[in-house]
């Protein structure tokens, strides 16, 4: 499996995972288990992405993977200590920049994404 076959399968759970959260009910056992699921994904999106340069060098929507990895444990420490509204921002914030990312892989000639589709 390539690098990018996992970032793009981790980036398929998570926004399965957002998706699946944003239609739960709030604080009960399913929300806390597929946001952990959510959460997983994002970071290992996130990650992975730094594995995946274009002739060696990193993209601006790198930094978009820099803020996520940064942002996604404030997130969790947030929901763990109460602060439900910041929890609530800060994963938002989260999932706007996997669509983001999504789209931008998809969308914009030259990425593998749209290669595979458009191609």
């Amino acid at each position: 499996m390539s690098m990018i076959q996992f970032h793009l399968g981790a980036s398929l759970v998570a926004l399965g995972a957002i998706i699946a959260v944003m239609a739960l009910p709030k604080g009960r056992d399913a929300h806390r288990l597929l946001g952990r699921v959510a959460a997983a994904g994002l970071m290992a999106a996130a990650i992975s992405s730094f594995w995946i340069t274009s002739r060696g060098h990193w993209s601006w929507i790198h930094l978009l993977s820099l803020t996520t990895a940064i942002n996604l444990p404030f997130a969790v420490l947030a929901a763990r200590r109460g602060r439900i509204a910041a929890h609530k921002r800060a994963m938002l914030a989260n999932a706007g920049g996997l669509v983001v990312a999504g789209l931008f892989a998809v969308f914009a000639p030259g990425r593998y994404l749209h290669a595979v589709l458009f191609g």
